[in-house]
């Protein structure tokens, strides 16, 4: 079963997004970077909307927590 992973692990697959971004967009761009499966897991946690910056990603992550 995948596990929840913090937001520095899942940053590292995301280096390159320019935001805003949409929660797909987030997904497949960690896809596209070689992301596991516990980082994607966390990823399709994160509600539907637009993230304006890693900090948000960052904040919702903690949320989920």
């Amino acid at each position: 079963m995948p596990e929840l992973v913090n937001p520095a692990q899942v940053q590292k697959f995301l280096a390159g997004v320019d935001y805003p971004v949409s929660k797909q967009t987030l997904l497949d761009t960690a896809q596209s970077e070689g992301a596991d499966e516990n980082v994607l897991y966390t990823l399709e946690q994160l509600p539907e909307r637009t993230y304006n910056g890693p900090n948000a990603v960052a904040e919702e992550i903690g949320r989920l927590e």
